[in-house]
């Protein structure tokens, strides 16, 4: 099993960016196997491929990976140019992992893009399809379900054979099938790890695959004070109170062996690379919470 960390990139970090090198620095020394960057327009945040170029020069073991890059925000082909360019920086250790955006949360984002959310996850396939054809050949058109290009360019190959893997975030039944048949992994969220283990047994994968998961922790001795940190983290992140955001995402908070016992729960369901969030909006409580996310992780390893 492998556990990946997602840095801290939002407003509250942006007061220090080489601290947030420096976090996936201490990552890959405490054994980390993935550091990984989140996408969006509507918080200010760094943008997650620049940020991971950073990464990349500042690491040389650990995947890098988006968690969860929105194709819809920037053009395909400038795009498939900007994956192959960190893909051969970082020497081979992305990781594309992709959504099309949260319903009641992402429409004014793609509204400002110019993107209809109504087709979004045609579009988002579509994307996916022309990269890959980008990165294995040199198409010289492509038409998808919405997107239309009479006249391509040459992308150079990224570093592996056919392109970085590409995962998809999502657990509705069409994800599900789309997940098998187009992309390299699985990357939800589900609170409950039964539907997780119902999810994955439903994706018929055609090419190898990766389980994983998404899940934010706070790690705490004193279980109501984490309760309450994640409270916090819930409402400044989503603007919405834990009891909603809890019961559509993973949040697990306790010692270090409750944490433990609610992610192996995943582990037991399927879930091979466990990325994870850590659920606080200071900066250096996320700085603290490393080592004893650490300890979690030698717990599962």
């Amino acid at each position: 099993m492998k556990f990946g960390l997602l840095l801290p990139a939002g407003l509250a970090q942006l007061r220090d960016v080489p601290a947030i090198v420096d976090l996936a620095r201490e990552a890959e020394r405490l054994g980390f196997d993935s550091v990984w960057a989140g996408d969006s327009i509507v918080r200010a945040r760094l943008e997650p491929l620049t940020l991971l170029t950073a990464v990349a020069q500042a690491t040389s073991r650990v995947t890098i990976g988006t968690a969860v890059l929105l194709p819809a925000f920037r053009h395909p082909v400038q795009a498939a140019l900007t994956l192959t360019s960190l893909d051969l920086l970082s020497g081979g250790r992305l990781v594309v992992g992709v959504g099309a955006g949260f319903p009641g949360f992402s429409e004014p984002e793609f509204e400002l893009v110019g993107v209809r959310f109504k087709t979004r996850f045609s579009h988002l396939d579509d994307v996916v399809r022309l990269w890959r054809e980008l990165w294995t050949g040199a198409p010289r058109s492509f038409h998808g379900k919405v997107l239309h290009y009479d006249w391509l360019p040459d992308v150079p190959r990224p570093a592996r054979a056919g392109g970085p893997p590409i995962w998809l975030a999502g657990a509705t039944p069409s994800a599900l099938c789309r997940a098998g048949s187009l992309y390299d992994g699985w990357l939800p969220y589900p609170p409950d790890p039964a539907d997780y283990g119902r999810g994955l047994a439903a994706i018929r994968p055609q090419r190898p695959f990766t389980p994983a998961l998404f899940a934010t922790v706070y790690v705490d001795d004193d279980a109501d004070r984490g309760q309450g940190v994640l409270e916090d983290y819930a409402q400044g992140t989503y603007r919405r109170p834990l009891s909603v955001i809890g019961g559509i995402q993973t949040m697990l908070t306790g010692p270090v062996a409750t944490v433990a016992a609610g992610l192996r729960a995943y582990a037991d369901a399927g879930a091979d690379h466990v990325l994870i969030r850590i659920g606080a909006l200071d900066p250096s409580a996320v700085a603290r919470q490393l080592p004893r996310v650490a300890e979690v992780v030698s717990q599962l390893t």
